[in-house]
């Protein structure tokens, strides 16, 4: 073996030095273009993408910055986090000519260097941390740091999508506003729990125990009332429950250790609900500041297509303005008439904003969300196949919405029937979600309103199908299908 790659060391040594030719005469003597190639090839090295890229290791204490090492005399540095040492940080790197900064989404540390780095001018570039894991040897910020600007420089690093500072400031109150609502419906399952141990019933009569009802007599309860009578004359006309039946549920014990338990509880209800009702304010302050795509007066709003259904109660954690007015401004067309999205359009603003240029196609889009099958293939072999695992806000609102169909009479509700009879109930929704995720995207990108009569073609050419595959399965066995007004 030794012999032979000594053999073909000495004949592509031939070859060279007979390509080797002189292509010019001068002064100096002979040029020889071949030798010359090859100098070039070893001075070139591998390209560079971004030549005035920086990498940043983030940590809770303390950040490694690394740059090019023609830049400084000291390319790596360590800062603390603080808003001084952030700034000095970030001039610094402004003096050695960066232009663009990389750096890995490690929780919430990265969003102050990020606004540091924009208000100085430098483009950062927030990039999954699985994308840099699998190196070996680079677990400390001195080499992290460089790994990334490495990485950054040789445009291997994708930037993770991050909408304007606009959108992100709505997103903030939107994902607090969300965290207020989980807290006060927690504070709800505690209130009846010291319901049901004081054996009070009446959350199993009513509907909702923070309504009108619930709230006064749940007021009247924790004041001293005890008697069920008086606290069931609180009740509204318009619940449906009579007052004998809630006089019997609000007979119990009332001890006192479950009364001191109730209290605190009713109060921080209330307490949260003001909190979301000052979150709303402000949301719908922020959402007021942006150029509206349509003034609703000179091109009104389509026509509701559920005001043909059954009026539905508006649930307490909606806001409190008008959703489908100022997501029509804001959007251009209505989505509130896409089924599912009735309640999740500003969540939805929030985390993808509304340039959808970000995304070259719908199908960039849905990858991005999540919503896409994943197959890994080797060798022609498909070695794994299904969902891509990948935690997505934005994806996980459209399943959201997909999930909400199991039982609307809309197209989109049968589609989610007929996949999960096929596919199961998690691989349908995601179908669902998928194709939801779809006409959003067409509808912002394309500015068209949604159009349900679209789907009366589809069914017809799925109806087709359907006969022709009978027609064919029937010929298979020998038989042929005839229709009932021509068998009689």
């Amino acid at each position: 073996m030794c012999a032979a790659w000594l053999l073909s060391e000495r004949r592509s040594t031939r070859t060279v030095q007979a390509s080797q030719k002189p292509v010019a005469t001068g002064k100096s003597g002979p040029k020889v273009a071949g030798s010359q190639r090859a100098g070039q090839r070893k001075q070139a090295g591998p390209p560079v993408f971004h030549p005035n890229a920086a990498g940043i290791d983030i940590g809770a204490r303390e950040i490694f910055i690394a740059v090019p090492a023609d830049r400084d005399e000291h390319p790596v540095r360590k800062c603390d986090t603080f808003t001084g040492d952030l700034h000095r940080m970030a001039e610094w790197l402004v003096a050695c000519g960066i232009t663009t900064a990389a750096m890995e989404s490690t929780g919430v540390y990265w969003i102050p260097v990020c606004d540091v780095l924009e208000k100085h001018g430098i483009q950062p570039c927030l990039t999954n941390p699985r994308n840099m894991k699998n190196v070996p040897g680079k677990r400390t910020g001195f080499h992290e740091c460089q790994w990334i600007q490495h990485l950054h420089s040789m445009g291997l690093l994708q930037a993770a999508f991050r909408p304007d500072g606009e959108v992100c400031a709505v997103r903030s109150l939107m994902r607090h506003r969300n965290d207020l609502v989980q807290m006060a419906s927690q504070h709800i399952q505690h209130m009846q729990k010291a319901l049901t141990q004081m054996n009070v019933q009446f959350q199993h009569v009513i509907s909702d125990i923070t309504g009108t009802t619930g709230l006064a007599i749940l007021d009247a309860i924790v004041a001293g009332e005890r008697n069920p009578a008086v606290l069931a004359e609180l009740r509204d006309p318009r619940i449906q429950a009579s007052a004998e039946t809630i006089r019997k549920s609000l007979e119990g014990n009332g001890r006192a250790e479950h009364i001191l338990a109730l209290q605190p509880r009713l109060s921080l209800y209330r307490s949260y609900r003001a909190q979301i009702q000052e979150c709303d304010q402000e949301i719908e302050r922020l959402v007021a500041a942006f150029e509206p795509k349509v003034d609703p007066e000179q091109k009104p709003l389509p026509a509701d297509r559920k005001q043909k259904q059954r009026r539905r109660k508006k649930k307490s954690g909606s806001p409190e303005f008008d959703m489908r007015t100022e997501a029509y401004k804001l959007f251009g067309v209505d989505l509130t008439q896409v089924p599912g999205l009735m309640l999740l359009v500003f969540m939805l603003f929030s985390e993808v904003g509304r340039d959808m240029s970000r995304w070259p196609t719908a199908a960039h889009f849905v990858s991005w969300l999540g919503l896409c099958p994943d197959n890994d293939i080797s060798g022609g072999q498909v070695l794994w196949r299904g969902g891509r695992r990948t935690k997505n806000r934005a994806g996980a609102l459209f399943r959201l919405a997909a999930h909400s169909l199991h039982r609307d009479q809309t197209p989109l509700g049968d589609y989610l029937r007929r996949r999960k009879a096929k596919l199961g109930p998690a691989a349908a929704t995601t179908a669902t979600a998928h194709k939801i995720a779809i006409i959003f995207y067409t509808m912002v990108g394309k500015q068209v309103e949604y159009d349900a009569s679209l789907w009366a073609q589809r069914d017809a050419l799925r109806e087709k199908r359907i006969v022709a595959r009978l027609h064919k399965q029937a010929a298979q066995r020998g038989y042929k299908l005839v229709p009932d007004g021509e068998a009689a």
